[in-house]
């Protein structure tokens, strides 16, 4: 039976893109260029939320866009990822910051990597075994927004293993001291500094129930974090010395969310197709270690278990990888940027005090089921993990 299809001149179906949309021709055109052909003709399109539960306060809205097009060979179907990025100020998220701080706030979450990017060369610069998808549209509004067009790319839901740990630790080395690369790492005109990091997301988000007792009283906490109370108050105690030591470090291009999340994989292909550039920027070596390493953890994807010895393995493929672009990094340099950048973003970070706030907001509402109680005795089993880890990495590589 023969498919029919809608006429580009008919009604689009894309009214879910809103102000993101674009003429069909535009569409068209984006089209051909993802074929590699001269022209197109739009014959029907469509728009779909896109099905992913991990939150980001800078994307706005993630969307398919699919349909057919005639190259002149007959109906072929297309599929085009529609992101739209933003400055923190437009999140939802930004409505529990303080007004007095608004301005600062907003200015200390870089965002405009990721549009940037993709209307840049960085996938003809990349190192042998990485890629990115192609940008084929990229348009900045003056109101902190970026509409980014962005081709599909179509990766296998396979689980992540030990072997893409260490794989993925040696080619973010090698893009990490990338002599081609290197031009393209501070594309983000946005300043960014640690301290903004310490003096937001830690002062106000993590501190605070750091040093409440009434966090370590909590029978899930007091079970698997107990033991390490002394150790992460300690360590907030010389938070400002962690954050001198981030700053002189030696800074190298980094992605800044290396988590398995935004590593692509095809089954079979030993390479990795890289997305989500929001945090791109220098940062101390063995920067992207940490979301490498810990960003599955966090999401329940991957046990803690074996973290130490992921993390002994990545470390020193890492290294392996800046000397595979010439640059000759001392294991304990790389062993110490991975410690202290771990201990800032994800060891401190770890008490799952979110989780409090979430029982807290269910008691109101009417009681904490038995099912929450598991999920939050699990979340702070890992998460425990991950702080014990970053206290003995930390411990390891103090200087002498």
């Amino acid at each position: 039976m023969k498919a029919t299809f809608a006429t580009a001149s008919g009604p689009a179906r894309r009214e879910l893109l809103g102000d993101d949309d674009v003429p069909d021709g535009e569409l068209e055109a984006m089209v051909a260029d993802l074929w590699g052909v001269a022209s197109v003709t739009l014959l029907d399109s469509e728009a779909e939320r896109v099905d992913y539960d991990v939150p980001s306060i800078l994307t706005g809205a993630r969307t398919w866009v699919r349909g057919h097009a005639d190259a002149g060979d007959g109906p072929r179907p297309f599929t085009v990822f529609v992101k739209r990025v933003h400055s923190w100020r437009h999140s939802p998220a930004f409505a529990h910051v303080p007004v007095e701080i608004g301005e600062w706030a907003a200015a200390a979450v870089p965002w405009r990597a990721e549009p940037l990017l993709y209307a840049s060369d960085l996938a003809d610069r990349l190192p042998d075994g990485l890629d990115m998808p192609r940008g084929l549209r990229v348009v900045e509004h003056p109101d902190e927004t970026a509409v980014v067009w962005i081709e599909a790319v179509a990766a296998d839901p396979v689980p992540w293993t030990y072997d893409d740990s260490v794989r993925a630790a040696r080619l973010l080395g090698r893009l990490s001291a990338s002599a081609a690369v290197e031009p393209l790492g501070r594309i983000d005109p946005q300043p960014w500094h640690i301290e903004s990091f310490v003096a937001g997301r830690l002062a106000f988000t993590v501190l605070p129930g750091l040093h409440d007792d009434t966090t370590w009283q909590h029978p899930a906490i007091a079970a698997h974090f107990g033991d390490l109370r002394d150790g992460l108050t300690a360590t907030a105690r010389r938070l400002d010395a962690l954050a001198r030591e981030f700053d002189a470090a030696r800074h190298l291009t980094a992605h800044g969310d290396a988590c398995p999340n935004n590593l692509l994989r095809r089954e079979g292909d030993p390479g990795f197709t890289l997305i989500d550039f929001g945090f791109w920027r220098p940062q101390p070596v063995g920067f992207d270690l940490s979301q490498l390493l810990v960003g599955d953890v966090q999401l329940g994807r991957q046990d803690v278990a074996d973290l130490p010895e992921r993390a002994t393995a990545c470390v020193e493929s890492y290294a392996a990888g800046l000397a595979d672009e010439g640059l000759d990094v001392p294991l304990a340099e790389v062993r110490r940027g991975h410690a202290v950048s771990l201990m800032l973003f994800n060891g401190l970070p770890s008490l799952p005090t979110e989780m409090l706030q979430e029982e807290a907001a269910l008691t109101a509402a009417g009681g904490v089921t038995d099912d929450f109680r598991d999920a939050f005795d699990r979340w702070a089993h890992q998460r425990a993990g991950i702080a014990r880890y970053a206290l003995d990495v930390l411990a390891d590589t103090e200087p002498a």
